[in-house]
């Protein structure tokens, strides 16, 4: 059985990811982190990951990015590997993820479903087809009004996912209010939308002459995060010193 600590255990992530661990036999949350106490837990709940003082295996990070550095810092001197879900990470916070993997496991990724890292392939094979046919590419993104970040992290890894194919072609434009001119071809759109309580959805447009290849992927619930957060923690566990994506938990399936 992993033993997990839950880092952001009381946000609505952290409190689906600990339903889920409760019917799965193979993992166990033995500890939580929040400054938030308003929830009942099964476990013992602390102010920062540095107070914990049970032992685990590894940890599931869905807090914010405040707390990112703190966690790492944390994980590095004990050994522990960590599942890295927090998104709006800083150029800074980032380099502390590529120094983090030299001493433990990381598995970071923009979005931790199954749905959205096949989207990834997805849109790679898709950009070497449409991109020399003269096909503009444009990502239009849509989450609930409390989200902080914008675009999404996923948004951006899909972005990246179409610039690789090419050899980092591309430039990103967030907005084009500020500009009267033509869309040049070398550049991808990102269009964020904030409103009610949508969960995610993601949309990758291809617009050609008199044709438009459309790849969606929408979520109904933020379980399909916490399922793909909990495999990757059972994945993780043990594992050397390095950086994992999702796609290594899907193939070792």
């Amino acid at each position: 059985m992993t033993k997990v600590v839950m880092h952001g255990c009381n946000g609505h992530m952290g409190r689906v990811i600990t339903d889920l661990c409760k019917a799965d036999s193979d993992i166990e949350i033995v500890a939580g982190v929040d400054k938030y106490k308003d929830v009942d837990n099964d476990y013992p709940v602390f102010d920062s990951i540095a107070e914990v003082n049970v032992d685990y295996d590894a940890v599931i990070d869905f807090s914010n990015a405040a707390a990112v550095d703190g966690l790492l810092d944390c994980c590095e001197k004990n050994g522990k590997p960590v599942v890295l879900c927090t998104t709006g990470l800083s150029e800074e916070m980032l380099a502390h993820v590529d120094k983090a993997c030299e001493s433990i496991a990381v598995l970071r990724s923009a979005n931790m479903s199954l749905g959205i890292n096949t989207l990834f392939d997805l849109c790679q094979k898709a950009t070497k087809v449409f991109a020399d046919a003269g096909f503009d590419i444009e990502i239009i993104e849509k989450h609930h009004n409390q989200k902080l970040d914008a675009p999404s992290g996923t948004a951006l890894a899909l972005a990246d996912a179409c610039n690789d194919a090419l050899d980092e072609k591309y430039e990103y434009c967030y907005g084009r209010a500020d500009r009267r001119e033509k869309r040049p071809k070398n550049e991808i759109g990102i269009s964020a939308v904030r409103g009610g309580n949508i969960v995610g959805e993601h949309e990758v447009i291809f617009a050609g002459l008199d044709e438009v290849i459309t790849i969606k992927h929408t979520a109904y619930s933020k379980s399909v995060f916490a399922k793909g957060a909990i495999e990757a923690a059972k994945f993780i566990a043990g594992k050397p010193a390095g950086h994992y994506d999702m796609k290594e938990v899907i193939s070792a399936k």
